[in-house]
């Protein structure tokens, strides 16, 4: 039982990493363009972060916990994919890489999952609603971060509107709302998922005839209040990369890169598919700096892309060696194990002494965002908005 409660704790810790990791898919616009304060726009991420525990079901939840099959999924796989996700998040957050936790934690599962049973023990139904999330959420996002920036420079010409206009400051912190709240429906789900499929391994909780598994109502309760926990510590060094160095953000073109991640986000999660928020609101970010004329930081969007190709395998990789290292003789696996968190723990404690703060973020935002600066158009905007 201390076992169960101690992986059960750590699945907490990854949703707490998952919040603040993740805060930037939400919070980099509002910052970027002094829409809210950095700290109060953590703070109102993380309401709209919980507050989805009152509305959403468990689609995804289920999707998750259906990851590796229940009779494998025990108190070992489930520690060796947790621990796998939440090295790789703190990694990335250190350099300011935009991963997705998202694909850490399945990428973690299969690895745990194939250590443990081979690949019969992978649902790799499961796996490929993941994979082709992976392909489809950046695409759908960008696309329609694109064309709402149209729309956007259709309404400013027809209202004649500057571009920080207080109806484009509401519409931000409402679209910004609802990326929140997309973030929290979707991947505060993981870990309930996570613990579900734990649960159920353990004999503690049973899958309905279907599959599918009644999650308790203190797992939901627990995982939306850890994610929305790690949103309002904030991740600031992804907010800088998400907000400052893929593109110029304007408060237009902030609405319409939050409504294209909020139409990736809400459609997967309708379909109950896992997708990474983090690859929404990034190509959300990046299409509307496209459309807008601005254009992209290839460089950043390169590093991006390349750490999205190598979440999978990278954390897979890691589950896997975990868990074989949890496996060995005797003395040996506790020593292993022991060595490997004490050495993560120690990491993790230096990287968060040292993190970036609020303050550090706000000071380099240029001074032009809080002037009335029209964004530049797209060419074939030209004409259809206020000239640059």
């Amino acid at each position: 039982m201390v076992a169960l409660i101690a992986v059960v704790a750590l699945a907490l810790l990854f949703d707490f990493t998952n919040g603040f990791h993740d805060a930037a898919n939400s919070v980099s616009t509002v910052v970027a363009t002094r829409v809210l304060p950095a700290k109060w726009a953590v703070w109102f991420s993380a309401s709209f972060n919980f507050a989805a525990v009152f509305i959403v079901g468990t689609a995804v939840a289920n999707t998750v916990a259906k990851t590796v099959h229940a009779d494998v999924t025990g108190i070992g796989v489930v520690f060796a994919a947790l621990f796998a996700a939440i090295a790789w998040n703190y990694a990335t957050w250190w350099f300011g890489m935009p991963s997705s936790s998202s694909h850490a934690l399945i990428g973690g599962l299969v690895g745990a999952g194939l250590a443990a049973g081979g690949t019969d023990a992978i649902s790799w139904s499961s796996v490929q609603k993941t994979a082709i999330a992976i392909i489809v959420s950046p695409l759908v996002a960008f696309a329609i971060a694109f064309l709402a920036m149209y729309l956007v420079a259709l309404l400013r010409n027809v209202f004649h509107l500057p571009d920080n206009a207080k109806p484009f400051k509401w519409l931000q912190l409402v679209s910004a709302g609802a990326v929140s709240f997309g973030h929290g429906a979707n991947d505060a789900q993981k870990t309930m998922g996570v613990i579900a499929a734990l649960l159920v391994g353990t004999g503690h909780l049973a899958a309905g005839a279907d599959g599918n598994i009644a999650v308790p109502t203190w797992v939901e309760f627990s995982a939306y209040g850890a994610i929305a926990l790690g949103t309002v510590w904030g991740g600031w060094k992804i907010i800088e990369t998400m907000g400052l160095r893929i593109t110029t953000l304007h408060v237009s073109s902030g609405v319409a890169a939050n409504v294209g991640a909020v139409a990736a986000i809400f459609g997967a999660t309708a379909l109950g598919a896992p997708i990474s928020t983090t690859h929404a609101a990034a190509s959300s970010i990046a299409g509307a700096g496209v459309a807008s004329g601005v254009g992209i930081n290839l460089k950043v969007v390169g590093e991006m892309v390349l750490s999205w190709m190598v979440t999978l395998p990278a954390t897979i990789a890691m589950a896997f060696v975990t868990l074989k290292l949890t496996a060995l003789p005797g003395a040996f696996s506790w020593i292993a194990t022991g060595v490997i968190v004490v050495v993560a723990a120690t990491l993790i404690v230096i990287a968060m002494s040292r993190a970036m703060s609020a303050e550090d973020v706000e000071a380099e935002i240029p001074v032009q965002a809080e002037l009335e600066v029209p964004v530049a158009v797209h060419p074939h905007l030209e004409g259809h908005g206020p000239a640059a």
